[in-house]
């Protein structure tokens, strides 16, 4: 297979090439992935389907990525950057140890891609918005020395499911249901439009006034969300709160499938919840997050997880311990605005 040559390419340090992933690499890249989270997690499991779909498949479609050989042909890094939205560009970035020299210049070819992508998009600044666990200092002082600055920390969280577990009843006044679905001439079934933009719509108004808040056209959220090999329509939920007569959406939750840990057991994750500010205190949340656990029993998974802002004002993280969440390890935003010149 031919491919384009990278443009812009990293000015990599002499004995270093990069090149765009192939499917040969794949091997590489799950060893590369699982070496860096077992050095800065403790834990080196890797979602093979979901990291072949980053690298390779749908979830490619919006990233450009390069890998990085040495001079014994050997791949070292990985880094891509994620046209997320306007106004938002994602980066990432894994590198072995031992070539930490490759870093710096890596980091300054993703935000070259994201210039090219922000004037693309017709716009004159985003942001370039990394993830990285707390423990990796080496990345942290990569990103330090390129401009980011640390703005958030997220709890990584997980929840055990036991399928005799007694859960109550939503409150009086609230109700969760199933984006409803519709037969297609040849017996195929659709979720309904006006429902998948009900929850696009919950989601969005819900987190307007939080932290790094930003809008996400629903095309993009559609199509980023089945880029993910563990999408599946029959996890999207809607919450309803009566209001003087009648039902309206209050909030919305949306789930995905976890690959099967060691005891092989398949999970859920809740990608997305948001409660609307004028269903807030009446429930919602617990009902959307009692209704994915009683989904996760019934379907024989041992386990739901989620991430929350550790420094949200609202403290959900309260919230989600009181319901049986512990946390199991820690991310961190950094960030960077970068404009273009005019």
């Amino acid at each position: 297979m031919s491919t384009l040559p990278i443009d812009p390419a990293p000015a990599l340090p002499t004995g270093f090439t990069a090149r765009v992933p192939t499917p040969d690499d794949l091997p590489r890249m799950v060893e590369l992935v699982s070496d860096h989270r077992q050095r800065v997690r403790g834990d080196g499991s890797v979602d093979e389907e979901a990291l072949t779909a980053q690298l390779l498949g749908p979830g490619s479609w919006t990233r450009r990525q390069v890998v990085v050989e040495d001079d014994a042909g050997r791949l070292v890094a990985w880094a891509e950057v994620h046209d997320r939205a306007a106004g938002r560009t994602m980066v990432w970035l894994t590198v072995e140890a031992g070539a930490e020299v490759v870093a710096p210049p890596l980091l300054a070819w993703e935000e070259d891609v994201a210039r090219v992508i922000t004037a693309e998009r017709g716009i004159t600044e985003t942001r370039l918005d990394a993830l990285v666990d707390v423990g990796d200092r080496d990345e942290i002082g990569w990103f330090l020395d390129a401009g980011y600055v640390r703005t958030r920390s997220w709890l990584n969280m997980t929840r055990p499911v036991s399928p005799d577990e007694e859960l109550p009843a939503p409150r009086e006044g609230v109700q969760v249901r199933r984006v409803g679905v519709q037969e297609v001439g040849d017996g195929t079934t659709f979720p309904v439009a006006a429902d998948l933009q009900a929850v696009h719509r919950m989601l969005e108004e819900s987190f307007e006034d939080h932290f790094n808040s930003y809008r996400e056209s629903f095309p993009e959220f559609v199509q980023r969300l089945r880029e993910d090999p563990g999408h599946r329509w029959d996890h999207w939920w809607l919450a309803l709160v009566e209001d003087q007569g009648e039902w309206v959406a209050g909030g919305a939750l949306v789930a995905s499938v976890v690959q099967p840990d060691a005891s092989g057991k398949y999970g859920s994750y809740v990608d997305y919840i948001g409660v609307h500010r004028r269903a807030r205190g009446r429930g919602v949340a617990k009902a959307l997050l009692h209704t994915v656990i009683e989904d996760a029993a019934r379907r024989d998974r041992n386990r739901v997880g989620l991430e929350v802002d550790a420094d949200s004002p609202t403290h959900a993280d309260g919230l989600y311990r009181a319901l049986g969440w512990e946390n199991k390890y820690v991310t961190e935003s950094w960030n960077r605005d970068i404009r273009l010149e005019e």
